[in-house]
């Protein structure tokens, strides 16, 4: 699209418009065929309990054009199972974005407490373009699907090639749909779904970039936000390229810690006295490897490969365990089996989808990280090498991975304009103090943006998503959903001590 066409299209949506479809009564009469629908509910698959039931919704591809282009949306539902006690409906999003959900009221909801479950219907459903919900597919190959890309002079032009090449992909494949693959017409096919279930609000649980999801739900629908528990919160002002940055950030404090702990421990895993010998041992490992990669359990890694690994620094017994292998397997030494390195828990590893497109976890989460944020990516190809030669410098572990060259670099714009969330709705959000994909301060932003929540921190806490690893944190989610009490005041839970 000519940006002629792209600024005429902006104007004409403008914020009066987007207003109107989320509260007017204008937008409801256009939406009436949407929200009126009669769900088909059939049970889901036979390994499943017949209780869980899945069907299938139409929501129309372009809000501002209702009576246009329609898509599917696939939502699942597990009863309340006490018909008295039944508050509402309690919609569950794994996170991504590209996550499928559809399977969360039996994956995730089975370990709920049951008085959350006697009061709420579970609600499960595939994000447009994810899962069983119009699949979008690019046609990428296993390489082109492959983010993990850290900077070096010698492949950047093939970098900005690939990144090229999956925007193009994309753009073929897909076409104008790729525009209306956001976050806010997410958020709004909620509200259908909201409205077809027949209740005045939702409740509603959402992991990592499912708080951002979240979140925007609350700006775009205040008045229909009930109870909302956000697990691992991205800062909403960086979400885009600085969620990636954010992570490298961390990742080198998550280091420190590593080597102090690991220090301490020497007489267990043999890395050093000091950190600084802890450091020293993990980058000497690292320029072995990029001289000839190491055998680890059958994996050759290289210097790159092993700084992949970076999420697993939030996790200092584990680091500490597969880096002492690694040395004795550098050594010549027969290690004990590796066990399996940690992929980094970042917006493009979704959970995975049945029977769709083997690229659809990757297409779905460019397209809807691309469409929302296209301000947050310079177009620019020199601008990423400036950027990943300083980050690399900052951050050593992992700050040229995150600040190298991204398909958005070359994506269309969205639909709309990105959303700035800031209102008073009450909401829950948890954190881990030592989440290497969402960091802490991406919480305490989140906390900022929405002036109405609490926050639970749990300190000394490791890994990505909270839920069902802390008992004080998940009490307190339980509370709130059951009894709609936030805490009096922010809480620290403390981790159990290593």
């Amino acid at each position: 699209m000519a940006v002629g066409g792209v600024t005429a299209f902006l104007s004409a949506l403008t914020p009066a418009t987007a207003s109107s479809l989320s509260d007017g009564s204008a937008a409801e009469d256009a939406l009436r065929q949407y929200t009126q629908q009669t769900p088909r509910w059939q049970r889901c698959d036979e390994e499943n309990p017949a209780t869980y039931q899945c069907a299938t919704l139409k929501v129309p591809l372009d809000y501002s054009d209702p009576g246009g282009e329609k898509t599917d949306i696939a939502i699942s539902r597990l009863k309340a199972s006490s018909a008295k006690e039944r508050r509402g409906v309690l919609l569950l999003n794994p996170g991504g974005p590209g996550g499928p959900g559809l399977d969360l009221p039996v994956s995730v909801g089975a370990d709920f407490p049951g008085e959350v479950k006697r009061q709420y219907d579970l609600i499960g459903f595939d994000p447009r373009g994810v899962g069983r919900s119009s699949p979008v597919s690019c046609g990428l190959t296993g390489d082109e699907q492959d983010m993990e890309r850290p900077y070096k002079t010698g492949t950047f032009a093939k970098d900005v090639e690939w990144a090229r090449t999956v925007a193009a992909k994309c753009q073929a494949g897909e076409g104008d749909r790729l525009r209306h693959l956001t976050t806010r017409n997410t958020a709004r096919d909620m509200d259908v779904i909201r409205a077809v279930l027949g209740e005045k609000k939702i409740s509603y649980l959402g992991f990592s970039y499912g708080t951002y999801l979240g979140a925007v739900y609350t700006q775009m629908f205040p008045r229909r936000t009930d109870r909302f528990v956000l697990d691992s919160a991205a800062d909403p002002a960086r979400y885009g390229r600085g969620m990636f940055q954010a992570m490298a950030e961390r990742a080198g404090l998550a280091f420190t810690r590593w080597t102090e702990w690991t220090a301490r421990r020497h007489t267990t895993y043999g890395l050093g006295h000091t950190p600084a010998q802890v450091r020293k041992a993990f980058w000497d490992l690292i320029a072995q490897a990029d001289r000839k990669p190491i055998d680890y359990g059958g994996t050759f890694f290289t210097g790159d490969t092993i700084r992949a690994q970076r999420a697993m620094f939030s996790r200092v017994q584990k680091a500490a365990t597969w880096v002492a292998g690694l040395k004795k397997a550098a050594e010549g030494e027969k290690p004990d089996p590796p066990g399996t390195p940690e992929q980094v828990p970042s917006p493009l590893r979704p959970a995975s989808a049945r029977d769709v497109p083997s690229d659809n976890e990757t297409a779905s989460a460019w397209a809807v990280l691309c469409a929302d944020t296209r301000t947050s990516w310079p177009h620019d190809p020199e601008q990423y090498r400036r950027d990943a030669i300083r980050d690399k410098a900052r951050y050593p572990l992992s700050g040229d991975f995150e600040s190298n060259i991204k398909p958005c670099a070359f994506w269309k714009p969205g639909s709309e304009p990105e959303t700035t969330v800031t209102n008073r709705v009450r909401a829950l959000i948890l954190q881990n103090e030592w989440d290497p994909a969402t960091p802490p301060a991406g919480g305490q932003a989140m906390h900022r943006a929405l002036r109405g929540s609490r926050m639970v921190t749990v300190a000394g806490g490791e890994g990505h998503i909270v839920n069902g690893t802390n008992s004080c944190a998940d009490n307190s989610a339980t509370t709130y959903l059951t009894t709609g009490r936030l805490p009096a005041e922010d809480l620290t839970c403390r981790a159990p001590a290593k």
